[in-house]
């Protein structure tokens, strides 16, 4: 009795340990520059300040409420599920792996729909300020087919964990926590050949000054820099933007090509820089070495919350046993990898926020231009309609990258040094 009162807090107390031990032994320990301090209306105007506010202040509040509503939701279905839900778990108790697959996806189908309004609100804010360049239809395509994506992904694991539930239920957060870390390598490999195509047209870099560039600074950099790619972002957005994706065969760079188009050579040189970053500290596999840190412990944290509300719904020890292994625990353990989740992004988005920062740093002493870096900064808060200095414990919570202003303090930093 005593060990199962305290099996909740000590998992808490050892996921927290551990999130907290890779983000220490992971976190930048060099390169980094020290900021100046910047002032925004030294670098914006009153009405680019104004304009991002008036955007960015509902679009954060539109965020925030799909996120209460996905919450409640979810708590609905694992406290207080409907009778509808109640009626399909029982049928497909006798089915489990089949009722796993059915209630796995179902719920990602369910959230996609509760926030469908709150998603085409935000939608049309973007039209509107000329971010988005999609018609509501083919928005909605895309939701319908991202939610399609989802649901699959979803009914597997619903299928897996009903699986090892039935096969291990006193200890599943153990191969529950090798199969999390097994399908983000999966996931981060396969996502460019399988998932990306569908939204979205890659093509090769062509040979060119820009190509050139791009290999000019990889062997300046020592960077086996795999493949570059355009990507077709101007079909959905005006914003600009680049990223590195993949891993080992799949490991690529890729340019918007509003980025390419929009903003100069210099600029988009300085882009190159960061990602190439990326690449050269291995910041992808670092990654996912951060979470084969973290995934046991937390699904071992995952569990014990998965067990208090399943208790909590079924009533009674009796109904908590005969629901333990079919796909009624679903819901629960949905609920309860979103709470985990929750707290676990926030210490990885202050980890994400370092590796930026010094991603930055190295972009700079291969370019040795800072200032392309501060107008590439500039360029990219106006294209992307984004504050420059959000508010601080939003952006400490959320935030994947340094502030606009924290970025032109990083150029002006280097400036000052060198």
């Amino acid at each position: 009795m005593r060990a199962h009162r305290y099996g909740l807090p000590l998992a808490a107390v050892a996921a927290v340990a551990a999130v907290g031990v890779a983000t220490l032994l992971l976190r930048p320990r060099g390169g980094l520059i020290e900021a100046a301090a910047v002032e925004p209306t030294a670098y914006f105007s009153a009405e680019q300040l104004e304009r991002a506010r008036e955007y960015n202040g509902p679009q954060r509040l539109i965020a925030l409420g799909g996120m209460a509503l996905s919450g409640a939701t979810l708590a609905l279905l694992a406290l207080r599920p409907p009778r509808m839900l109640r009626s399909l778990s029982e049928r497909l108790a006798a089915r489990p792996l089949v009722g796993g697959v059915a209630i796995g996806a179902g719920i990602v189908v369910v959230l996609a729909a509760v926030t469908l309004p709150l998603g085409a609100v935000a939608n049309e804010r973007a039209v509107d300020v000329g971010l988005s360049t999609q018609s509501f239809g083919a928005w909605l395509a895309d939701q319908g087919k991202s939610a399609a994506v989802a649901g699959v992904l979803a009914g597997a694991g619903g299928l897996v964990a009903v699986a090892l539930v039935r096969r291990f239920p006193r200890h599943w957060w153990v191969p529950a926590g090798a199969v999390v870390l097994a399908a983000s390598v999966a996931l981060t490999y396969a996502a460019p050949l399988v998932i990306d195509p569908l939204f979205n047209r890659f093509d090769r870099l062509p040979e060119g000054e820009l190509r050139a560039g791009v290999l000019e600074l990889a062997e300046r950099a020592d960077v086996e820099v795999g493949e570059v790619y355009r990507v077709d972002a101007s079909r959905r957005t005006t914003a600009s933007n680049a990223y590195v994706g993949g891993l080992g065969e799949t490991k690529r760079v890729v340019l918007y090509d509003n980025l390419i188009e929009d903003l100069p050579p210099d600029q988009v040189r300085s882009v190159v820089a960061h990602e190439l970053a990326h690449v050269s500290y291995d910041d992808v596999p670092r990654g996912l070495l951060w979470l084969a840190v973290v995934a046991l412990p937390s699904m071992l944290l995952v569990q014990r919350l998965t067990e208090r509300f399943d208790r909590r719904r079924a009533g009674t020890a009796a109904a908590d046993a005969r629901a333990r292994g079919t796909p009624a625990v679903l819901p629960a353990l949905a609920l309860s990898i979103a709470l985990v989740s929750f707290g676990v992004q926030i210490a990885g988005n202050w980890l994400s926020r370092q590796v930026e920062a010094r991603a930055d740093a190295f972009a700079l002493e291969l370019t040795d231009d800072p200032a392309a870096f501060v107008g590439l900064q500039r360029s990219l808060a106006a294209e992307n309609v984004s504050e420059p200095d959000p508010p601080q414990l939003l952006h400490d919570l959320f935030g994947t990258h340094p502030t606009t202003v924290e970025r032109i303090g990083i150029g002006l930093g280097f400036a000052r040094e060198r």
